[in-house]
């Protein structure tokens, strides 16, 4: 047997649909798990994993994973993991909690860079500094306000759950999920409930490192092209330090249910909309087998497409066309936890109806077990499920972490971690036996669903008293605090917020940031690496190529030019976009189009590309068409573009209003968990063409449009029918298109003459002549929605107050972000997080919080964030940092169909390699005076900037105390 390094060797195998040798290597004395996945990719990731499960509802395993990253007994700064975002080359680095595990992954294409990663990640883990002051930033603590000397909660993960909590689907998907595993702690809120937080203590926390954090318990990971050698060198030096540990840890199986149960509960909500609001949300689930079961687990893969997966499949067909609701809710099949669970059911439902759309449910899944399921749906089914599988896209995500996370789900059970990676002996089995007839998936559906009694429903409906309950409820649990303390325990409490203030404030010892390994401007590459793109001309269109390996799949994109249709026909594009793969065509009704293309493609998507020319600012704004299939298969690819394109039929009235309705309900859903954009959205509205586009065609403009069209659909389906009809006949034009392929050479020469008859059939016509104008606006917007935190935004455009663009911005904002604004709306205000977006192209500077606590305060820390730069104070270390950090950024990691997809983005904004190595160059030629020449600018943004808030903690009584525009949106 292989001994290196206390480390001896398990297993060894191939996995060939990773292009990897898998070697599982154990070390003798801890009994840690490695499990080292050795390939060619670049993009090296490594993880450590543990066990955590948790056994209340304080959220002490979200906790901790904030908390660990904080300093360490190498690092004893505030937060190295900041200081690895202001200046590291990463491709990612961050931390997860899930129901049962923590997993610390980080990636970096730079060997060097990488190694710097993983030594400050193991540090943090395995020796942290986790003080009381720790815990208390980054979980909660009391802090005494106003005059009165009223006690309030402060924290960062308090803050954060307050969001999630905020967040409709999200509440329901906790839900569902824990009323399956009400023994176990997938019943528990391994995040944290906010109404339980407040019961951790110091010491629960301190045990909880002290009983999981060993490398008994822990699982690590490697991925890529570095050494396997000195992966078995740096963790046996690290455990060198510890002995054997014996960890309970173990996640029991949840004991059967004898019979169904049912959960009513509420959420959240602000006033009803009209007297027909329906704003129930409803799921039925259903407990399944482990997940390491590994035919079963693709077979359920494989089933939840089947019922739910494609917009013709049958159960999701049935749930939208009964008109009981707006949108499927649920989150389909859930399959990294021990046992695998399926959840599903409709949302914006009137809650009298929740028995019609269960007995829908079952009446449809019924009938599938019975008369059996279609084959074509089979075939797309197990199509779209392999083609995924060979694939292997995990867009920005680094695949060596999504590869972590699949390993995860078998190994973490003491399970094969390969069983889910190496597929190819599974699926075969599987598409053999539904080759030799077996009802494979029937039978599944009965003994699974029909028979299955493990199995709840989870009503959630529309509580409008909530939101003040809750926090009448906080108030009160803190005044009885309050009333139980004498002058000196509170004076002990102000004392502790004061201290922790303090900490907070006070900088880093320079020698302790220094300690940080990092790379220095000298390891960064001076010259851009480009994108290969040749322009050739296929019918009379423009034709971009890029020379990319993409492992026998061609991925093509084709956008129209929306310039010159009339503004109030805008937010019809993304209806039509949808309608393209979702209504039918001539040849066939939506349903055979639907497993048509996942029989014969791996998708096609209508969409939008909305960007700012570098030249002149104008806008650039376009259709766009994303399909990808195997070479082989691409006559069937650009055949179905054409016809979903030339063929499509509009007019079938009840099919669009169900997109109609889903489109509502997923705009609505976002509002919460992605508040952030929503407003960066809102902000850039007011100040450029662009990004009053995207406004009205995916921002609050948007979601009232379509308000509007749902709630007068009957009366106006002519006119939407007319609007639909005369976009596309604007938009499908041969003169206006621009075809986008990756795929390597040998591949484009095989399936060109396939793109050129399908470029030939567009039609030529004349381009709309309306002319858009655009007045900028200064209106400070408040947006109140039932949340209990909020999404505080302030903008202005830099460009229109004469600031001319330098590529030392990349780094100002880059500083700004993870230094100012990091310090004192995360660490001091208790955001989750907060941004400084630029829009490079158009102006666009937005200062944006994201689940915030605050509101003024916040607007006070963007304001004087123009003071701080005309005053910063950075070493040279400091400076470089910055510098590589923003080099990082330029340089991020992208799969091949993401390089073809960014070189015709920049090709269509004039960002040309000459723009960008001048942008590199003046990142690396960065100096203090840029920074504290900026703040001029900020000065100016600052006097003039407008501001955009969506939330629910204080906005109403802010708007009227500033005099905003307010408008309730949920």
């Amino acid at each position: 047997m292989t001994k290196m390094y206390g480390f001896e060797l398990v297993d060894e195998q191939p996995v060939a649909e990773l292009s990897s040798v898998a070697r599982l290597w154990r070390h003798t004395v801890t009994g840690a798990q490695l499990l080292s996945m050795v390939n060619s990719d670049e993009n090296k990731v490594f993880g450590v994993s543990f066990r955590t499960p948790p056994q209340d509802s304080t959220g002490v395993a979200h906790i901790l994973e904030h908390s660990v990253l904080c300093g360490s007994e190498k690092y004893p700064v505030k937060e190295p993991f900041v200081e690895l975002l202001k200046g590291s080359l990463q491709t990612f680095l961050n931390a997860f909690t899930y129901p049962d595990k923590t997993c610390y992954p980080v990636a970096s294409t730079n060997l060097q860079d990488f190694y710097n990663l993983v030594d400050v990640y193991l540090d943090a883990c395995f020796f942290p500094r986790i003080t009381e002051a720790i815990f208390q930033q980054e979980g909660w603590h009391y802090e005494v306000d106003g005059e009165d000397r009223q006690l309030s909660y402060k924290g960062v993960v308090f803050n954060e759950m307050k969001g999630v909590y905020s967040s409709p689907d999200s509440v329901l998907g906790e839900q569902s999920q824990q009323s399956l595993f009400p023994d176990i702690t997938y019943g528990l809120d391994s995040g944290g409930n906010p109404s339980v937080i407040p019961d951790l203590t110091y010491e629960q926390f301190h045990t909880f490192h002290e009983t999981y954090y060993h490398p008994s318990n822990g699982r690590f990971y490697f991925w890529g092209d570095d050494p396997e050698e000195e992966r078995l060198a740096i963790l046996g030096k690290l455990l060198d330090r510890f002995g054997p540990l014996k960890v309970d840890s173990a996640v029991p199986l949840q004991p059967a249910f004898d019979a169904p149960r049912s959960i009513v509960t509420g959420y959240a909500a602000g006033p009803a909309q009209d007297d027909e609001d329906r704003r129930g949300m409803f799921t039925v689930n259903w407990l399944l087998p482990e997940t390491v079961e590994v035919e079963l687990n693709f077979a359920f893969q494989m089933l939840e497409h089947i019922l739910i997966g494609m917009p013709a499949s049958p159960l999701r067909k049935a749930l939208i066309e009964s008109g009981l609701g707006e949108d499927l809710s649920g989150v389909g099949l859930e399959s990294e936890l021990r046992q695998m669970y399926f959840s599903t059911g409709l949302k914006g439902i009137d809650p009298e109806d929740a028995p019609k759309v269960e007995a829908l449910i079952f009446d449809t899944l019924r009938e599938l077990s019975e008369k059996g399921i279609d084959k074509a749906c089979v075939e797309a089914a197990v199509n779209s499920v392999e083609f995924s599988l060979r694939e292997n896209n995990t867009g920005r995500f680094p695949v060596g972490l999504a590869v972590m996370v699949r390993s995860l789900s078998t190994w973490l059970y003491d399970g094969d971690p390969l069983a889910l990676l190496a597929f190819e002996a599974p699926l075969a089995a599987f598409k053999q036996r539904l080759g030799a007839g077996e009802r494979v998936f029937e039978e599944l559906i009965t003994c699974a669903f029909l028979t299955n009694n493990h199995r709840s429903t989870v009503l959630l409906v529309p509580d409008e008293a909530l939101q003040e309950a809750r926090r009448k409820e906080e108030e009160d649990r803190l005044a009885g605090v309050r009333g139980a303390l004498d002058a000196r325990a509170l004076e002990e409490i102000e004392a502790t917020a004061d201290t922790l203030r303090a900490l907070q404030e006070a900088p880093d010892d320079p020698e302790a940031v220094a300690t940080i390994p990092r790379v220095t401007k000298a390891d960064l590459p001076l010259v851009n690496k480009p994108i290969p793109a040749e322009f050739s001309e296929l019918a009379g269109v423009r034709v971009m190529t890029h020379d990319l390996p993409t492992g026998g799949i061609v991925y093509a994109d084709l956008t129209f030019d929306v310039q010159g249709m009339d503004e109030a026909m805008l937010p019809y594009v993304p209806l039509l976009a949808r309608c393209f793969t979702e209504m039918g065509t001539a040849r066939r009704d939506f349903v055979e189009l639907g497993m048509r293309i996942a029989a014969k493609t791996g998708g096609i998507e209508g969409d939008m590309l909305i960007t700012t020319s570098l030249q002149d600012r104008s806008p650039v704004v376009k259709l766009l068409v994303n399909a990808k299939a195997t070479t082989e298969n691409a006559e069937s690819l650009f055949s179905l573009m054409s016809e979903v394109l030339l063929e499509g039929r509009l007019d079938d009235r009840e099919r669009f209003r169900s997109i109609l309705l889903e489109e509502k309900a997923r705009a609505e859903e976002q509002l919460v968990p992605a508040g952030h954009s929503v407003v960066i959205s809102r902000l850039r509205s007011h100040f450029g063409m662009a990004g009053r586009v995207s406004e009205l065609t995916d921002g609050i403009a948007y979601l009232q449009f379509l308000r509007r069209l749902v709630s007068g659909f009957d009366a106006q389906w002519a006119d939407i029918l007319s609007n639909l009809e005369a976009a596309r006949e604007m938009l499908i034009r041969r003169n206006s298109a621009l075809l986008n392929i990756t795929v390597d050479d040998a591949g484009w020469n095989r399936i060109a003459p396939h793109a050129k008859a399908f470029l030939a059939a567009l039609p030529e016509r004349e381009q709309a002549g309306a002319v858009w104008s655009f007045t900028p606006s200064s209106q400070h917007e408040v947006f109140a929605i039932p949340a209990q935190v909020n999404y505080v935004g302030k903008a202005a455009n830099l460009y229109d107050l004469g600031y001319v663009y330098h590529g030392s911005a990349n780094v100002i904002f880059k500083h700004l972000r993870m230094g100012w604004l990091w310090d004192k709306v995360r660490v001091q205000g208790g955001a989750y997080g907060a941004f400084a977006a630029f829009d490079r192209a158009g102006g666009t500077l937005a200062q944006v919080s994201y689940r915030d606590p605050n509101l003024l305060k916040t607007l006070d820390v963007y304001d004087a964030s123009a003071e701080y730069l005309r005053n910063v104070h950075l070493s040279t270390d400091e400076l470089e940092k910055a510098i590589v950090g923003a080099i990082g950024e330029l340089d991020a990691h992208l799969l091949p169909d993401a390089k073809g997809a960014a070189s015709m983005t920049r090709y269509l904004t004039g960002d040309t390699e000459e723009r960008r190595q001048q942008m590199r160059e003046e990142i690396l030629g960065t100096t203090l005076d840029d920074f504290r020449a900026f703040g001029a600018i900020l000065s100016e943004a600052a006097a003039q900037g407008v501001v955009c808030v969506l939330g629910g903690a204080g906005v109403k009584e802010a708007a009227a105390e500033k005099g905003w525009q307010l408008a309730d949106l949920l």
